[in-house]
């Protein structure tokens, strides 16, 4: 079995780290990343004498799941904040356009609060002083993105 174990970790599947114990990347390998360069990384999957493979695997299995619930997390709170945005339905913004135009959002809000001209009746939170202030975010937004573009 000892010999099974060794010839699976040297096999071209575990080019990828298998264990939480991996070297941070600072980017995802391209497409010209020499096999070389992985040889590092293959060594650190080595299980832990005593540590049987089953348990690394399971191990692996619930960091992934963990992972990808923080992702779902992550991609939730991007919905959540997409919604409060006054957009264009067909406004397909990436994360950090999101982020930006949130920011800008905020900015705009801030503005709006510190202005004196805005009737006090605008400030209840109302419907209508939702729509207003979508609309006017909505011009200011074109006015000023001609200038700052998102991306």
């Amino acid at each position: 079995a000892g010999q099974d174990d060794k010839t699976s970790l040297e096999g071209p599947a575990t080019l990828t780290p298998s264990c939480p114990k991996r070297p941070k990347r600072s980017s995802p390998p391209s497409s010209s990343t020499s096999a070389a360069s992985l040889v590092p990384i293959v060594s650190s999957v080595s299980p832990v004498p005593g540590q049987p493979f089953e348990d690394l695997h399971t191990q692996r299995v619930i960091a992934n799941v963990r992972e990808r619930q923080r992702t779902q997390s992550l991609n939730d709170a991007f919905a959540s904040l997409r919604k409060i945005i006054p957009t264009l339905p067909s406004d397909k913004l990436s994360k950090i356009q999101i982020l930006k135009l949130a920011s800008r959002y905020i900015d705009f809000l801030y503005q709006v609060l510190q202005s004196d001209e805005m009737d006090a009746k605008l400030a209840s939170c109302n419907y209508l002083a939702h729509e207003r202030l979508s609309y006017a975010f909505s011009v200011w937004r074109m006015f000023w993105s001609s200038s700052h573009p998102l991306n």
